[in-house]
C-alpha cells in the first residue's frame, strides 16, 4: 500500500432499531443537522427510487485544519443490508456502509478504502499518516455519538480498525 492509500474499518454498536439507523445513514442530505463533522452535502443527482446512481457532493472537517471535499455516487443498495459508494475529488476510492442487528443492538460497520488526491496530502502522507489517521477517527467517532444522541438510544461500543479487507 502506498503512503497515500488508506483503508478503514469503523464499526458502531448502537441500541437502536435497524430500521431507524438505516434511515439516518441512508439519507446523507441531513447528516449535517447531526453529524457536526460534515459540514455540507448537496445532491447533485438524484438516482432511483432506492438511491443507486445518486450523486453527492461532501464537505467534511474534523479536528485538524483542513476539509476534505468529495463527490459520492452510490452504486449498490441492499435496503437494511449494504449501502456502497465511490469517491472521487480530494479523495478517490470505496465507501461501504454494511447493517446487521443482534440483541437489541444494531451493527453499522463502515469501510472506507481510499487514496489522497490533494498534492499537499500525498506529499505529506509518509510523515502525516498517523495524524490524518488520527483525524479519520475523530470524524467516525464523532458520528457514531451523533447519530445514537439523534436516535436517542445508546452507542454501545465502536471500534476503529485500520487495514481490515472486505471479504
Amino acid at each position: 500500500m502506498r503512503a497515500s492509500e488508506y483503508r478503514f474499518v469503523t464499526v458502531w454498536k448502537i441500541e437502536a432499531p435497524l430500521e431507524q439507523v438505516w434511515n439516518a445513514i441512508h439519507d446523507p442530505a441531513a447528516w449535517p443537522q447531526w453529524w457536526t463533522c460534515v459540514e455540507r452535502v448537496i445532491e447533485v443527482e438524484s438516482g432511483a427510487d432506492d438511491g443507486v446512481g445518486a450523486l453527492h457532493r461532501y464537505t467534511w472537517k474534523g479536528r485538524l485544519p483542513y476539509r476534505v471535499r468529495f463527490d459520492m455516487r452510490v452504486t449498490r443498495v441492499e435496503p437494511l443490508v449494504l449501502l456502497e459508494g465511490v469517491a472521487s475529488g480530494d479523495v478517490d476510492g470505496f465507501g461501504c456502509w454494511r447493517f446487521s442487528s443482534s440483541d437489541g443492538v444494531t451493527i453499522v460497520r463502515y469501510e472506507w478504502r481510499v487514496r489522497t488526491g490533494r498534492g499537499w496530502m500525498n506529499l505529506l502522507a509518509p510523515i502525516a499518516r498517523p495524524l490524518f489517521e488520527w483525524n479519520h477517527d475523530y470524524v467516525m467517532q464523532q458520528g457514531g455519538e451523533a447519530l445514537a444522541k439523534r436516535l436517542d438510544a445508546r452507542l454501545v461500543g465502536i471500534v476503529h480498525r485500520e487495514g481490515m479487507q472486505t471479504r
